[in-house]
């Protein structure tokens, strides 16, 4: 797979291209997006936007430069892109070996690259290790992935495509990269933001698509064990859309259930409306 890559104002190939001493690479202080490309179109662009200067502000960096964001997407898909993903990074620039900050410009750094479309269905895994609900970075998506890359790991060696966290009080809480929902009785039930998960674009565009649709959907905190005895499960990210789980653990189930399928049906009418 190609990837093009941008960095401050250049296409630079897969050459160095930022300092070692940048701090999104010494200590992970920088905050990052993915969206779906299709078509050449970045999807929910704005949204996408909006979530990074939240990050940015939760981790005291000031709001990012969007035209220079949008320089750096138009250059990397000066090329077709059929489909795949464009991840735009914006770090806190060169700083100190430890945790301080110099007074120093930011870098911008932004990919894109084909990605295969996702299935119909998934498996999931569960993994022994917590969100931390109370975290200083909760909710905000930072550089800072490596636990994320070994629960992953977990989940790929038992058959999963993504790895499910619980939270420090055992609730239900998110994916490695998604957003994860059950049926329950006909009703769609998610984790709240408070549970510590980071509020996804698709996530949201899903729940507002299923309640026009007339779906109920309920924001509430839920065991993680609902996974075992749930109708239905799905989840969703910038690439994955509403995508049905026919198998968590060793958990086998049919899907797409009735009702994954309306979430995916109305998300899908509510997108395109956004494309």
């Amino acid at each position: 797979m190609t990837v093009r890559v941008w960095v401050n104002g250049e296409l630079v190939g897969d050459r160095a291209s930022i300092s070692a001493l940048d701090h999104g690479v010494t200590v992970g202080d920088g905050v990052f997006e993915t969206c779906k490309v299709e078509n050449n179109e970045v999807f929910a662009r704005e949204r996408h936007h909006d979530r990074l200067d939240n990050s940015l502000k939760g981790l005291g960096l000031p709001p990012a430069d969007r035209d220079r964001l949008d320089e750096g997407i138009a250059a990397v898909l000066s090329e077709p892109l059929e489909f795949g993903r464009v991840r735009y990074s914006v770090t806190a620039g060169p700083g100190p070996l430890g945790s301080d900050r110099d007074d120093t410009e930011a870098t911008y750094i932004v990919l894109a690259g084909s990605v295969p479309r996702p299935p119909r269905t998934t498996a999931i895994t569960t993994v022994p290790w917590t969100r931390n609900e109370n975290s200083a970075v909760v909710g905000l998506k930072t550089t800072s992935y490596a636990e994320n890359v070994v629960a992953l790991a977990y989940a790929k060696e038992r058959g999963g495509s993504e790895a499910i966290f619980a939270n420090t009080r055992g609730e239900l809480c998110e994916g490695t990269g998604s957003n994860i929902f059950v049926v329950v009785d006909g009703d769609v039930l998610t984790p709240p933001t408070d549970s510590g998960l980071l509020p996804g674009i698709t996530r949201d565009l899903a729940i507002l698509a299923a309640r026009e649709e007339g779906i109920t959907v309920k924001e509430v905190a839920l065991p993680l064990s609902i996974l075992q005895t749930a109708d239905e499960v799905f989840i969703t990210s910038s690439t994955r859309d509403v995508q049905a789980v026919s198998r968590v653990d060793e958990r086998n189930m049919d899907a797409p259930g009735p009702v994954t399928a309306r979430v995916a049906d109305a998300f899908r009418a509510r997108a395109a409306t956004l494309a």
